[in-house]
Formats: structure tokens, C-alpha cells, sequence
């Protein structure tokens, strides 16, 4: 397992706690304490007469939403992205709870994005927080010491880490290795604000001591099942009898872990992927009844129609499927879509399709979740929009009487 001058050299990029980090740049007398972001808006801090700031705690949270991200000072103590926040305050009464604010955080992944690009423009992104960089024909990504044949790529990393803290006060932390899937998992070994250089030949040392679940695609119930069959590492995945593998997991998946645990990976970096769906969806802080509840209900839809609408639009999209997502309070999931005679990004035609959607589904019982998508995405803004139904969108999206439009 040798690799003295790879042929790739791929970093991957991870904001550390970004959301939460981005906060702290609002609210820097938070800084070294425990913080969770996941409340709403009755969690904003208040300003006080004197200019301090009063913020919301843990310990007085009642509800059932869960954690977004926290910072470093408050997983120390037990909390992750997605504990319930009621379990969460158990385990850190006093930490504080901030709402999210998805605008602000797109603004900064905006901006530590341009960063990395002025420098290296090879880029897959990955979320709003991560992203893939290809630095093979980057200037110097090659040059070489004798005591460090990787001195290129790594000054380059160490160019962006820079570069991103210059344009967003944040850290990231970066891995530099020859393939996608080892730098997933050199970023996350020197957390947070490291960077990590890795050859194949570090495989061995750096990477098979760790749990096979660190390997970006094991999910739990394939963890289980490499643990039933004694297999708990990278390392001893590594060692695996393929053809074993084969047999328990199919000849796509097992092949695939027996590659992955071998530092194998042969994917390139993707500048561009069309995406199939983009969707708004919250989660109420307490169970909402579609009749009872229909005066708070009606104005939330109208906005994540409205926010969807302003997604399309920002991201150069029209579509032609809106779908509805429902979660009751016990739990089920109910989806419904229709397709439209033309392909749109109008926030009124939207809520008014989205409508028909929401009459064609049970409205009976308590609500925990709604969402609304747009699909079958075309670029641009889909032509000229059909004239709205002026008598529909002025309905109560959930006035169960009247089921005219259905």
C-alpha cells in the first residue's frame, strides 16, 4: 500500500460546528459555553435595560424538537445533532438555547465557498457546510521537500483554512489525501481546526483503528451487521474475505465495503449536479390540529410555500411536481404530489397546487410536521406562470368544508 506521489490530491472541507459557530460570531460573550441551536423564534435572546443579553436555557424547554448542532463545550457533555432537546436538557440544563436562522448560515456557506474558490475553483459541494476540492492542477499543490513530499498540498490547505477564516471569522478543518472518501475521514481526525495530510500508505496507522461506522455509507443496521459477524473496525473490515462479504451484504455493497476499508475510491470530484428536489418542511414545537389549529397552520404553509419559491429562484430553478409532506403525532409519514401544466417557481401558483395537494390527504389528527417540495426542475423560471386561481389562494389551506378544487 504504497502511494508516494498520488495522482489525485482531493481535500475535503468541514465547517466545525458551523451553525453554532456562526452564532458565536453574533453573540461572542458565548464563546467556551455550552450552546445548542435548535429552538424557534420564542427562543431569541431579549436585551435587557443594561445591554446584556438574556438567553433562553435548556432547562426550560418544553416541547419536542431535537438539536441542530452544538458547540464543542456542550457535545463535552453529551448533547448531538439530533437528541431531542427535552433529553438534551437533562444532560445540560444550563447550556443556552438559540433558534436557528437557515438565511444566515446560507449567507456564510456562500461566503466561505467564493473563499475556497479563489484559490482552487475545482469544487463539488456537498451541503452547506462541506465541500470536496480537487487540488491536483492547483500551483504547487505538487511541490515537494525532502523531508515532505505532500509540503505543497499541504501549504495550499493551510492557504484556505486561511482564506476561509479572512472571509468568515470561522474555522474549518481540511483532509488532503488521493480520493474522496479518505479525505472525508481525515477531516474529522483532527477536529476542530485541523488539517490532516494523509497518503495510502497512512491507511494502515491512521485509519484501521477506527469504528468501520467512521466510513461515510455504513449506517447503523450495516454496522450491526458487521459487528454480528465480528467485524467492528476499519482495520478488520479491511481484513474481511470479500467473497464473505459478498455473500452477507450483495455484490454492489460488500464489494464496496471491502474497497472502501482498503482506502480505495475512484469517484471524481463533481463541479455540477442537477439537483431532483428542493424542499422546505418545519417541525412544530407542539402538535397542531388541522381545524383546531388552522389559524397558526395556514400562515406557516403560506410561508414555506413562499420560502420555497425564493429557493427556486435563487438557485436558477423552475418545477413542474409540488408535493406535500405530512407527520402526524404518531409519527406517520403521508406524502401527496400533483404535477403542473407548466413548470413554475411562483410562490402564489405553489401555495395554490400545494393546496390541492394538502385536500387529498386525511386531516383528522395532530400534526408534527408539514412540508412542501418542488420536482421535475428545469432551469429557469419556467416561462410565462398560468394566472393564479384568485378564488383558491385566498382559501384557508386547511378548511376541511370545502373540497371543490380536490
Amino acid at each position: 500500500m504504497t502511494d508516494p506521489q498520488p495522482d489525485r490530491l482531493i481535500a475535503h472541507l468541514d465547517m466545525d460546528a458551523f451553525y453554532a459557530s456562526v452564532e458565536l460570531l453574533r453573540y461572542p460573550d458565548l464563546q467556551g459555553q455550552p450552546v445548542v441551536i435548535g429552538g424557534g423564534r420564542r427562543h431569541q435572546p431579549e436585551v435587557q435595560p443594561d445591554g446584556r443579553r438574556r438567553y433562553a436555557r435548556l432547562r426550560d424547554y418544553a416541547g419536542r424538537g431535537v438539536i441542530t448542532t452544538a458547540t464543542y463545550a456542550a457535545r463535552a457533555l453529551g448533547v448531538h445533532s439530533g437528541m431531542g432537546l427535552m433529553k438534551a436538557a437533562v444532560l445540560a440544563p444550563d447550556a443556552v438555547l438559540l433558534p436557528v436562522d437557515f438565511d444566515e448560515y446560507r449567507r456564510y456557506s456562500r461566503l466561505f465557498k467564493a473563499a475556497v474558490a479563489s484559490i482552487a475553483p475545482v469544487i463539488e459541494d456537498r451541503g452547506i457546510d462541506e465541500i470536496y476540492i480537487d487540488l491536483g492542477e492547483v500551483p504547487g499543490a505538487r511541490d515537494a521537500t525532502p523531508q515532505d513530499p505532500l509540503a505543497g498540498a499541504r501549504e495550499l490547505a493551510w492557504r484556505i483554512k486561511q482564506a476561509v477564516r479572512a472571509a468568515t471569522g470561522l474555522s474549518c478543518s481540511i483532509g488532503v489525501t488521493p480520493n474522496k472518501l479518505l479525505s472525508k475521514l481525515a477531516s474529522d481526525l483532527d477536529k476542530p481546526d485541523g488539517l490532516t495530510v494523509l497518503t495510502h500508505a497512512d491507511v494502515p496507522v491512521r485509519l484501521w483503528p477506527l469504528p468501520a461506522a467512521r466510513i461515510n455509507g455504513i449506517g447503523p443496521k450495516a454496522n450491526a451487521r458487521l459487528a454480528e459477524r465480528g467485524i467492528h473496525t476499519i482495520g478488520e473490515l479491511a481484513a474481511a474475505d470479500p467473497a464473505q462479504l459478498i455473500e452477507a451484504f450483495g455484490r454492489s455493497h460488500g464489494q464496496w465495503l471491502h474497497e472502501a476499508a482498503n482506502g480505495r475510491d475512484e469517484r471524481p470530484v463533481v463541479t455540477w449536479r442537477e439537483p431532483k428536489s428542493i424542499s422546505r418542511e418545519t417541525t412544530f414545537e407542539r402538535d397542531l390540529h388541522p381545524r383546531e389549529d388552522r389559524a397558526q397552520l395556514t400562515p406557516i404553509f403560506t410561508r414555506l410555500c413562499e420560502q420555497l419559491a425564493a429557493d427556486l429562484q435563487r438557485k436558477g430553478y423552475a418545477g413542474r411536481s409540488v408535493g406535500v409532506k405530512l407527520r402526524y403525532d404518531d409519527f406517520h409519514i403521508v406524502t401527496r404530489s400533483l404535477t403542473l401544466p407548466h413548470a413554475t417557481r411562483d410562490a402564489a401558483l405553489i401555495r395554490q397546487w400545494a393546496g390541492r395537494c394538502l385536500k387529498t390527504v386525511p386531516l383528522d389528527q395532530r400534526l408534527r410536521l408539514i412540508g412542501v417540495k418542488m420536482a421535475s426542475l428545469v432551469p429557469g423560471d419556467g416561462g410565462e406562470p398560468p394566472r393564479v386561481d384568485a378564488e383558491l389562494s385566498s382559501l384557508p389551506l386547511f378548511d376541511l368544508t370545502d373540497t371543490s378544487h380536490a
